[in-house]
C-alpha cells in the first residue's frame, strides 16, 4: 500500500491543512503568534504552576521545542518566567496582562475557524473519529 493510501496519511494531512489554515488566518486578522505559542499559553493559563516539562507531555512536544516557544513568548512580553522559589532548576510562569489580553481576543477567531474546518461533520461523526483515534493511540501504547 502507498504511503499516500493508509489513514496515517490522511490524518498527518488533516493536522497540516488545519494547522495552516488557522495559522494563516490568525496572522492575517494581526495576531503576532503561532499556533503552538497559542497551545502553550492555553496550557500554562489552564494550568497554574505548571512545569516545562508537563507542558511538553501536554502539547506533545519535545521539552527543547517547549523552551524555544517559552524563550520567544517571554521575548515578546507574553509570557513572564521567574524562578521558581523553592527549586531554582524550575521556573514559575505568568501571562502577562498583554498576553491574557492577546488570548482573549485570539479565543473567538481560533474557535471560529475550528467550526469551519468541522462544517458539515456531524457530532456522532466526531465522536466516532475521536473513539477510533483514541483506539489507535491505545494500540501504539
Amino acid at each position: 500500500m502507498k504511503s499516500e493510501q493508509t489513514v496515517f496519511y490522511y490524518i498527518e494531512r488533516a493536522i497540516k491543512s488545519y494547522r495552516q489554515f488557522v495559522q494563516r488566518n490568525i496572522t492575517e486578522k494581526g495576531f503576532e503568534t503561532t499556533i503552538d505559542q497559542g497551545l502553550i499559553l492555553s496550557i500554562i493559563q489552564n494550568n497554574p504552576g505548571i512545569t516545562q516539562q508537563q507542558i511538553a507531555i501536554a502539547a506533545f512536544k519535545d521539552h527543547a521545542s517547549v523552551t524555544r516557544i517559552i524563550e520567544n513568548l517571554v521575548s515578546k512580553q507574553i509570557l513572564k518566567r521567574e524562578f521558581h522559589a523553592e527549586d531554582r532548576r524550575r521556573f514559575h510562569l505568568t501571562i502577562t496582562p498583554y498576553g491574557l489580553k492577546m488570548l482573549q481576543q485570539m479565543k473567538p477567531v481560533v474557535n471560529a475557524y475550528r467550526k469551519k474546518a468541522l462544517q458539515g461533520i456531524t457530532a456522532q461523526e466526531i465522536e466516532l473519529v475521536k473513539n477510533i483515534l483514541h483506539r489507535i493511540s491505545e494500540n501504539c501504547q
